[in-house]
């Protein structure tokens, strides 16, 4: 792979990806490096800022400023903390890249401060009424049914991300020890986490029934397969599934992270300790599991009613 011969920052910028692409980086993380570079890149043009050893830590003051004025055009609504902070980390860790490669001689933006970052609160839970509601939907639909049924039965007892249920194969499914082996995990990450019973008799179903229609028409090896035999995409999934929690009479927006938002909650609800569910959904750090003890109001309500002298208080007004 062959270094830049200039240092203009969008033939930097497509040297770097290369070598993303190079160590294995998902497409989804490549795609997010780059849009955020664009976006930085085109800020850089109207500033006339052409090459990449003029960026420096009074230029990304500049770019801050920038992006907290932003409006995002489809909304008019400005960009959240994370989206800043994302988008401002896309070129320090891009400034940092070129400078191991030798292409900087200095990395101009180690001491960058980036802006904080914003906890925010799962939104359009679902109650244990409503995820069942939704998962009544798929079987009046014949075939297809039966298989987005098994799908949505695997995203409910599992809780795991749409791109890795796309990557599930047969073997990766252990019926009689009730496992499902995660090999697509985030940051390359594989685990094993437990599948209800209940889901694994959909997906046998599915597995003998319905799969051989769509193998078929393509031949593919994973375990679920789109219309056209081939591997699910990620945002096809998400197609599905909105489509059904619309079917249900439900307008929220999301849809796969829904039933994984629904998995984390009911779980500590229930008393799961926050350690296994960080396992269960594939979480590198805790703090990001711990935004689910936030939402999981059960467990408070009982605990408040329990505890607080003002709830065990009986006093009557007049």
């Amino acid at each position: 792979m062959f270094k830049p011969s200039n240092m203009l920052i969008w033939c930097c910028v497509r040297y770097y990806l290369r070598t993303c692409a190079a160590k294995g980086q998902s497409s989804d993380t490549i795609r997010g490096k780059y849009s955020g570079l664009k976006k930085f890149f085109l800020w850089c043009l109207e500033n006339d800022i052409r090459k990449v050893d003029r960026i420096n830590l009074d230029v990304m003051d500049g770019y801050m400023e920038f992006l907290n004025a932003y409006r995002i055009p489809a909304t008019n609504k400005p960009l959240c903390q994370n989206q800043k902070r994302n988008l401002v980390e896309f070129v320090k860790v891009f400034v940092k890249a070129l400078h191991r490669k030798g292409i900087m001689e200095q990395n101009t933006l180690e001491f960058i401060e980036l802006p904080g970052k914003e906890y925010t609160l799962p939104k359009g839970l679902f109650s244990e009424y409503e995820v069942e509601r939704i998962l009544d939907q798929p079987i009046l639909l014949g075939e297809r049914g039966y298989r987005d049924k098994a799908i949505l039965e695997t995203f409910y007892a599992t809780g795991i991300r749409r791109t890795e249920l796309a990557h599930i194969r047969f073997s990766d499914v252990n019926f009689e020890a009730k496992e499902l082996t995660i090999t697509h995990g985030k940051g390359h990450r594989q685990r094993i986490v437990p599948i209800s019973q209940r889901a694994l008799e959909w997906i046998a179903l599915y597995w003998q029934r319905v799969r051989p229609i769509f193998a078929n028409i393509g031949g593919c090896d994973y375990l679920f397969l789109a219309n056209n035999g081939n591997q699910y995409l990620p945002n096809k999934l998400s197609d599905m599934v909105a489509k059904y929690v619309k079917q249900a009479g439900f307008k929220r927006h999301g849809a796969c992270h829904l039933f994984r938002h629904a998995t984390a909650t009911f779980m500590l609800d229930n008393d799961a300790d926050i350690r296994h569910v960080q396992v269960m959904l594939g979480h590198a750090s805790l703090s990001t599991t711990q935004i689910y003890t936030h939402v999981s109001q059960k467990k408070l309500r009982a605990v408040y009613q329990r505890t607080h002298p003002s709830a065990l208080s009986n006093v009557e007004l007049r």
